[in-house]
């Protein structure tokens, strides 16, 4: 791109845009969090203390049932169960823990992926974690499922490879409950079926009130990045909605919600009722960094059951990666979880469904290096790109063309800048130069930026994988870190961040060598002005789009050098100008009011200067 006076422009644009993406988003955020913390006070003020009933993480495999507990469940206790069981069931992508306390998994691991630790990602493994409903016990009282201790049966091994394990709890009068989970050998999703007998008995009002508490561990390098990323989402009746995070989430939704999930940065767990939910509660806060948990969530949904004494409620589990094409392959929607665009760039998911995906899956399978997928990701970008490129270029040959008369000009008129403007844009016109052909095509690649933001932001395929010094292409690489913060830098500096910064800064310094002297002294810390901007921006991006704008710069270098020495001829640009100065041009409205207010200030000027008393 040259570095003309519209290229500045361009660039200042460019800058202001993703200045402006940060600053409000971190705004929204702030705002979000002081609205949340005063209602959590005016909450706090009028009721009183509530003791914590969240129970303690330790084991409770050797706890016996308390009195209490059996008296509150009545018959439905079942004879003989007095302490938690534990059951493992394992395939190729799942280690569960299921407990026979509440009849329900207490610990799920991703076998496939690694912590920061390099243990398995846990996405259930605290005593805060637990799926329960209410349930109608002696007296006309009721109690928790997950309090209460079922009879457990063998996991069952099936000819396709699943397998099963089923809990129950039942009295003399035949009354009944049952869980039953169904793992396959390499699938994320659990099924889940709740049978019951004597339903009438059991529950209420034909309906089933589900509480669903999940504590989020932190997952990844940066738990700040990976808070930024969580979010509640749900499909609604017919389209895709989601709550970020902020200082927590507290919504109630009364029309129906088909699926439910919570998002982290690249694992999601999320339930599936095959009939949907009436009402959803969700209620999120948010721990301090320090405890390395993103968040405790607690969510009340309801489901409707069939009326009958014998009723089943068919329900999934999904605990697994934010995998597009995994997800998408459920046909339910569940791929709108990846954030591939959101917000006011959400267009740029079409961006990245049609055209970056896919190409990135072609190659992710040729190439054992994802540095080198990423590295023809860029080319093959910039080949698109490339039309765009050069139309800039062209645009900067025929403003360097110009600059003799354009030199005369600014000679002519001294420091009246209005009237040098006004025959610039004369000569432009005359000579057929679109004076902003060096900034549109800068101000159309903004949108591939934002796609490739969100692509290296949840590609959940970069995760742990390593790069020459980089070890997480996910993260960001920092070669340096300290104690403390600096603004808009952080505590770390990240190596490819600073090549990105050098090649920007060597195009703009071969940009300004190729361009005319504007004139303007301002325009000389254009080239330093925009890298250093670029230092604050990407410090703590991905590695993974970091180095992506290192080869796309270093493509931008040789791009420039061929194209002005090879392709572009300057005689024939020359030629051209004069050609359009032969042809005549009719002035546009805009033209014709713009001189005419020119006309006009000359009119003014002249009469004040006659006016003005002489001293």
């Amino acid at each position: 791109m040259q570095m003309d006076k519209n290229s500045v422009i361009g660039f200042v644009l460019l800058a202001l845009l993703f200045f402006g993406y940060f600053y409000f988003t971190r705004q929204a955020q702030l705002d979000y969090e002081r609205k949340q913390l005063a209602i959590k006070d005016s909450i706090a003020r009028l009721q009183p203390p509530v003791k914590d009933t969240i129970p303690s993480t330790a084991p409770a495999s050797s706890n016996l049932v308390p009195a209490a507990d059996n008296a509150v469940a009545g018959s439905l206790t079942q004879q003989g169960v007095s302490k938690e069981e534990v059951t493992l069931v394992e395939t190729a992508f799942l280690r569960i823990e299921f407990s026979n306390k509440g009849g329900q998994p207490r610990r799920i691991e991703l076998l496939q992926y690694r912590a920061p630790d390099s243990s398995p990602v846990r996405l259930l493994d605290t005593a805060y974690d637990r799926f329960s409903y209410a349930i109608a016990t002696a007296n006309g009282m009721s109690t928790q499922s997950a309090d209460l201790y079922f009879s457990g049966s063998k996991v069952v091994r099936q000819a396709d490879g699943s397998q099963t394990i089923r809990y129950t709890l039942s009295d003399s009068s035949g009354r009944s409950i049952s869980h039953v989970y169904t793992l396959r050998p390499r699938d994320y999703m659990v099924d889940f079926n709740l049978a019951a007998e004597g339903a009438d008995k059991i529950f209420n009002r034909n309906q089933v009130d589900f509480l669903w508490q999940l504590r989020a561990r932190q997952q990844e390098q940066d738990i700040q990045s990976e808070k930024l990323e969580t979010q509640l989402g749900l499909m609604r009746a017919d389209d895709y909605d989601y709550y970020t995070l902020g200082s927590g989430i507290s919504e109630k939704m009364e029309e129906g919600v088909r699926w439910i999930g919570f998002k982290q940065k690249f694992f999601n767990t999320t339930l599936i009722p095959k009939d949907g939910f009436s009402y959803v509660e969700a209620n999120c806060t948010v721990p301090p960094d320090s405890t390395r948990l993103v968040a405790n969530a607690a969510l009340t949904l309801r489901a409707m059951l069939p009326a009958g004494p014998k009723v089943a409620l068919p329900l999934r589990f999904y605990y697994g990666p934010n995998d597009f094409a995994l997800l998408k392959g459920y046909g339910i929607g569940l791929e709108d979880l990846v954030n591939l665009g959101q917000g006011f760039y959400a267009f740029v998911k079409y961006i990245n469904r049609w055209v970056v995906l896919p190409f990135f899956s072609l190659i992710d399978g040729l190439l054992s290096s994802y540095g080198l997928v990423i590295a023809l990701l860029t080319i093959f970008i910039r080949l698109l790109t490339s039309p765009l490129v050069y139309t800039s270029y062209l645009s900067g040959a025929k403003m360097k063309a110009l600059k003799p008369e354009l030199d005369a000009m600014r000679e002519k008129f001294g420091e009246d800048q209005q009237a040098f403007s006004m025959e610039q844009m004369k000569l432009f016109r005359s000579a057929g130069v679109n004076p902003l052909g060096g900034c549109i095509p800068a101000l159309l690649q903004i949108p591939i930026f934002f796609a490739l933001y969100s692509f290296f932001n949840s590609n959940i395929a970069l995760r742990g994988e390593s790069f020459w010094w980089s070890q997480d292409l996910s993260a960001y690489d920092s070669i340096v870190t300290w104690s403390f913060s600096i603004p808009f830098i952080g505590n770390h500096l990240s190596l490819f961040t600073i090549l990105s910064v050098i090649t920007s800064l060597l195009i703009s310094l071969y940009s300004m060598s190729m361009t005319p002297d504007q004139g303007n002294p301002v325009l000389k810390y254009m080239p330093y002005i925009f890298p250093v901007m670029l230092l604050g921006i990407f410090n703590s991006l991905p590695s993974a789009l970091t180095w992506y704008y290192t080869v796309s710069n270093v493509i931008t270098l040789a791009m420039q050098f061929v194209i002005q020495t090879y392709i572009i001829d300057h005689t024939r640009i020359l030629a051209q100008i004069d050609e359009n100065r032969k042809k005549p041009r009719k002035k546009s409205k805009w033209q014709e009011k713009l001189e005419q207010m020119q006309d006009t200030r000359k009119r003014v000027e002249k009469l004040q200067s006659k006016t003005k008393p002489k001293s």
